[in-house]
């Protein structure tokens, strides 16, 4: 099954996002267990942070000006949050760039990783490295949905709790966009849920 899905992501052709292109660049690893059951790798940022700090998010950061591209961005940010070495990953390609609440152009990887990993949380900036099935999210078991008004757009954004963690924001968009293209999900960003209390946000 995981091959097939796979093959989905690499002939995916990924949304473009119209800013201007002096915004600091940004990459996120989105890793997927090779396994029968293949599973979702998140991370928990430390509650101290001073960007998106408490929140649940793929590993990935900022682009340094000596990374030659970003998906060594997203695989070097992996191994120094979560310990996570570049060579166990086999990057499938790119979901569609999304514009950060700070100002930051992300642009998720999709990457193959083993099942037997032991990840190792840098305390400095991870809490928690914790997986989640695919099935979960494709089953689209939303705790409530976030609206989100944007650059004249109204964005109808998941939140789902899995055990002790809440799954939001950016990294919810990011797998409703994986969720669509590995099972033709159909869940829409930008129309209203029919079952699902709606909360509310400032962009």
């Amino acid at each position: 099954m995981l091959d097939e899905l796979l093959r989905r992501i690499s002939s995916h052709t990924p949304g473009t996002l119209e800013t201007d292109k002096r915004f600091p660049e940004a990459a996120v690893l989105v890793p997927i267990t090779r396994s029968a059951e293949p599973e979702l790798i998140l991370t928990l940022r430390a509650s101290g942070l001073s960007t998106h700090g408490g929140e649940v998010a793929f590993p990935g950061g900022r682009r340094d000006p000596e990374d030659p591209d970003l998906v060594f961005t997203a695989l070097r940010e992996a191994e120094e949050e979560i310990g996570l070495p570049p060579g166990l990953v086999e990057i499938v390609g790119p979901l569609s760039p999304q514009m950060s609440k700070h100002g930051l152009r992300v642009t998720p990887y999709v990457g193959v990783v083993p099942d037997f990993v032991e990840y190792t949380a840098n305390d400095g900036e991870i809490a928690a490295v914790f997986s989640v099935p695919l099935e979960f999210f494709r089953q689209d078991v939303r705790e409530h949905t976030h609206r989100i008004d944007y650059q004249g757009r109204s964005w109808y954004v998941p939140s789902y709790r899995f055990g002790e963690f809440r799954i939001w924001g950016l990294t919810a968009i990011m797998i409703v966009e994986l969720m669509n293209v590995l099972f033709d999900s159909n869940i829409s960003l930008h129309h209203p849920p029919e079952h699902s209390s709606i909360l509310r946000l400032k962009p």
